[in-house]
């Protein structure tokens, strides 16, 4: 993926034209992450020992170019998920470098996990915003927040209605972050017509169409099993 104000300029094919590598689930070294015995003995604290890698990427969060396109919005995680139950999924977020507020860490509101998921939409922003970079609509402002700073390899895991987002970087140098969504072998799917997930489906529909040349009928379901990959136990439902 190319940051919004990046694409909107003269590709360079370098570093700098990159800020997310998604679904990175068949290239075994990069997947060796979601296997690590240091992240997995917690993450079955959550998952139980049936566990899926349902969502991996590498962030490379760019030096933001004056247009605060480097943000990325208030979120739950599980806005974009077509699976449940929600207290059996949990991310591993892990940092691969120092983060801190100058180069863009991430931002918790404490204790929304105990909350709904909420509508979101893309906020309203001048310099842009990235594709699927859906934000909590109406997300109070005054809430408190808590900033993670992190030191390499620190590794922070958080359930899926947790709302989140990061800053700007700040800084000259790329901010980078490897993470995985783990869910149980006892989730399931469901069917996200009629609900506020359904503008996600209806967008990944027309990225399939549109990237992919993909004009049989999409359903986020279908994106999820396509992307996901067994780590430990047994794979049923997913």
């Amino acid at each position: 993926m190319r940051d919004v104000s990046i694409a909107k300029s003269e590709f360079v094919p370098d570093e700098k034209a990159v800020m997310k590598i998604q679904d990175f689930q068949e290239d075994d070294e990069l997947f060796r992450y979601c296997t690590l015995p240091q992240i997995i003995k917690y993450v079955e604290c959550f998952t139980g020992p049936d566990i899926l890698a349902m969502h991996t990427m590498l962030i490379n969060k760019p030096p933001d170019p004056g247009k605060k396109s480097s943000r990325h919005p208030m979120h739950q995680d599980l806005h974009f998920f077509p699976f449940r139950p929600a207290d059996l999924i949990v991310c591993a977020w892990t940092a691969m470098e120092k983060i801190d507020r100058s180069n863009g860490c991430l931002v918790v509101l404490p204790g929304t996990y105990k909350g709904s998921l909420k509508q979101h939409d893309y906020p309203e922003w001048e310099g842009g915003v990235n594709k699927l970079y859906h934000g909590v609509r109406d997300c109070d402002k005054s809430a408190p927040r808590l900033h993670l700073a992190m030191e390499k390899g620190d590794t922070v895991f958080f359930h899926p209605l947790l709302i989140h987002g990061s800053g700007m970087n700040r800084t000259d140098g790329f901010r980078k972050a490897i993470a995985c969504h783990y869910a149980s072998g006892d989730c399931h799917y469901i069917d996200v017509k009629g609900t506020t997930q359904e503008n996600v489906e209806r967008e990944v529909a027309e990225i399939a169409k549109t990237e992919y040349d993909i004009h049989s009928p999409v359903i986020l379901k279908d994106i999820w099993a396509f992307r996901s990959r067994l780590v430990k136990g047994e794979r049923r439902n997913l």
